[in-house]
């Protein structure tokens, strides 16, 4: 069988994620365990190996699960992507000697997950999870408040009142503020752009 040329190795790539199904994905997925933070180098690096030492047909895919994370700070929302599993990297290839030893060798790389240091493949499912997880879930907001901390709400009709957090809700992205009127204290739900802690 003669092997599928670049293009047509990126064809087949693009019409996989724009969720074409392409004829069933060969090798299995082994977990390379690198330093923590060089995930994106070992990543960069064995693509670059790939090419230089025509490993191709046996090393077909190279991720780092990531997410998208929106992370509010000092009233600044920013998309960041967070990696699932720092410090490791997913090869979907063929295990052989060869490339056994090229990838282990990689810089920045420690070893495969193994068990009696035979590197062991995740099952299907365990790989189509952690695939699925890194582009179906909504992305989650991350913030630096907690119960109890004194806010001021910047935004809205209670702007520049303060008030203690009651409640958080992580999913909605919104917080309770407990305010003060006339003496008395009203519960206000704000979403997580509205208010910021006062230090």
């Amino acid at each position: 069988m003669a092997r599928p040329t670049l293009r047509e190795r990126l064809a087949a790539k693009r019409a996989e994620e724009a969720g074409t199904p392409t004829s069933e994905a060969e090798g299995q997925w082994y977990v390379l365990h690198t330093y923590s933070g060089y995930e994106n180098k070992v990543k960069k690096t064995i693509e670059g190996r790939i090419e230089a030492l025509d490993l191709g047909e046996r090393v077909f895919e190279i991720v780092v699960p990531t997410q998208k994370e929106i992370e509010i700070h000092q009233g600044q929302r920013r998309d960041v992507e967070r990696k699932v599993f720092p410090g490791y990297v997913l090869v979907r290839m063929n295990m052989d000697e060869d490339t056994w030893y090229q990838l282990r060798n990689t810089p920045g790389v420690t070893g495969f997950v193994s068990i009696n240091n035979k590197p062991v493949p995740l099952s299907d499912d365990e790989a189509q999870n952690i695939l699925k997880g890194m582009v179906t879930e909504a992305p989650k907001i991350k913030m630096s408040f907690a119960l109890g901390d004194t806010v001021r709400i910047i935004e809205g009709p209670f702007a520049d009142f303060r008030g203690e957090i009651d409640e958080i809700n992580q999913e909605k992205g919104k917080i309770k503020v407990l305010v003060s009127f006339f003496g008395r204290e009203t519960p206000v739900e704000l979403d997580f752009l509205q208010a910021e802690r006062e230090t």
